[in-house]
């Protein structure tokens, strides 16, 4: 299966793309962490989150997959795992939600949280 990037800023690293229809394969059935960014478009700090987000990814390229759901195109996905307010992050191992993270947080707090 082909994953689809969404490039956020120019000359930037494009990320995993999740979706409802990818996610059980993109996320729940990855070997490697997945660290899964929960946005909507019209979202200000999530357009803020964006480069930090970025930057987690390639720092942690090779540990752990990177990627955003959009949750507005995506309702269910955010529904089941409660995703009420935006930006979330969720770490998943092995398929479970090992880490949760609400609203805006630094490159280096994402980093702490999800790899020690």
């Amino acid at each position: 299966m082909e994953v689809t990037k969404v490039p956020w800023k120019e000359g930037l690293k494009m990320e995993h793309t999740f979706t409802d229809d990818n996610f059980e394969a993109e996320v729940i059935k990855a070997k490697e962490p997945v660290l899964v960014d929960f946005f909507a478009e019209w979202c200000g700090p999530c357009k803020m989150m964006a480069p930090v987000v970025e930057e987690v990814a390639k720092e942690t390229e090779g540990k752990v997959k990177v990627g955003k759901i959009n949750v507005d195109e995506s309702p269910e996905t955010a529904e089941k795992y409660g995703v009420m307010s935006i930006p979330t992050l969720i770490l998943f191992k092995e398929g479970e939600i090992a880490k949760t993270m609400v609203g805006f947080r630094s490159k280096e707090d994402i980093i702490k949280e999800i790899i020690g």
